[in-house]
């Protein structure tokens, strides 16, 4: 046995390939593997929020590279959700002339486009949106950036709508989908978690109060977009300090099986470990999630997969897509290097020569320094 994966499989265990071709249950929507890039903050993006000629770029070269589906950094639904500058938009029209180019370009080379549409909430920093930041109670990370005020409950059908109308915006693109993104504690998380979500209207409360901002979104997204269209959501199984634990992430994923989406892709940081909340169960977060949620439900996992098997590794335990970041910016052909059971691309630190051999701006590789360890003379593993 290797640290990661049995190299003997029993007889009765079928054996997954990620470089298989695979089709959404839902909608019959076929993709040409198992392999997903997951959004990636970039700061790329022009100061409207359109998509620049360097992001469309990146985003190209790895669907060229093989991923079955790409999407896009996480993209603002309204102005005042904006988390960082050089951040993607998709609250304006002016977006869609962009949108539609990334849209060709990508179905071109063969890959399904999903936009990942957010609003930073409390961490949407009041010097760059220009007001107060919102969040679903006042909350205060106390991190320089000012508190965030509570949401009226008109805001927050105001922010459901939003979040409809970007993804109809994307799919007059040509997009083929959106990721929902309710993880990372931005403001979807802000509504599920206990901490941050102190509400005593039907948006707070019990589980189906904090679940309602979520639910309502994807039931708005439905009502203006076509049956064909591609809704995955992704959420964080754990945030401590968002009061989001591991029971609550189970039970919501069992509620969002039985909603009109196509899958759940949950952000694991690292797929190899189990829940931080209850270290005594050994089960790795994918395998718990794969044991609430019906057998046939598509499950994303992600989480510093690396190699091949690494890639097989989070399958057995119950992926249908693997979902990678950090190899996908590095390693744009990673899928390809995929056909190879033995696949196991150059680790970082890479050369700022190496990233801009594989279409990332200076913009993205100075970003990139922040990481630690990743850049040759950026940031060191033990700062």
């Amino acid at each position: 046995m290797t640290s990661r994966f049995w190299n003997y499989i029993p007889n009765d265990v079928i054996f997954l390939m990620p470089t298989e071709e695979w089709t959404f249950s839902r909608n019959g929507y076929s993709i040409r593997n198992r392999t997903v890039l997951a959004a990636l903050t970039n700061k790329q993006s022009n100061e409207d929020g359109t998509l620049s000629d360097e992001e469309i770029t990146f985003l190209l070269r790895r669907a060229e590279g093989g991923f079955g589906i790409v999407t896009t950094a996480a993209s603002h639904v309204m102005e005042n959700g904006q988390g960082w500058t050089g951040e993607m938009g998709v609250w304006g029209d002016h977006q869609i002339p962009g949108l539609t180019r990334l849209a060709d370009g990508l179905r071109d080379y063969g890959a399904l486009s999903l936009v990942q549409i957010f609003h930073g909430g409390m961490r949407a920093p009041a010097e760059i949106i220009g007001t107060t930041p919102i969040s679903a109670s006042i909350n205060d990370e106390m991190s320089g950036n000012e508190p965030a005020r509570e949401m009226t409950a008109e805001e927050v059908e105001d922010a459901i709508g939003a979040f409809a109308a970007a993804a109809e915006r994307c799919e007059r693109a040509g997009i083929d989908g959106v990721e929902i993104h309710g993880a990372h504690g931005y403001l979807i998380a802000q509504f599920l978690g206990t901490i941050t979500n102190r509400r005593e209207d039907k948006w707070g409360g019990d589980l189906t109060g904090r679940f309602r901002f979520l639910m309502r979104i994807i039931d708005a997204i439905r009502e203006r977009t076509s049956p064909s269209f591609v809704v995955v959501v992704r959420i964080s199984p754990e945030i401590e300090t968002l009061g989001i634990k591991i029971d609550d992430s189970l039970e919501l994923a069992k509620r969002l099986s039985k909603k009109d989406i196509d899958a759940l892709h949950i952000s694991c940081w690292d797929v190899f470990k189990g829940s931080e909340g209850e270290p005594d169960d050994s089960r790795t977060l994918t395998r718990r999630f794969r044991e609430a949620i019906p057998d046939d439900f598509p499950l994303i996992s992600t989480g510093s997969i690396w190699t091949a098997e690494d890639a097989r590794f989070v399958m057995e335990e119950g992926a249908d897509l693997v979902g990678v970041g950090r190899v996908g910016i590095a390693h744009p052909d990673w899928p390809f290097g995929l056909k190879d059971s033995e696949y196991s691309p150059a680790p970082p630190p890479f050369t700022t020569q190496h990233l801009d051999s594989v279409s990332l701006s200076p913009i993205f590789v100075e970003y990139m320094h922040r990481y630690r360890g990743f850049v040759v003379g950026g940031r060191p593993l033990d700062d």
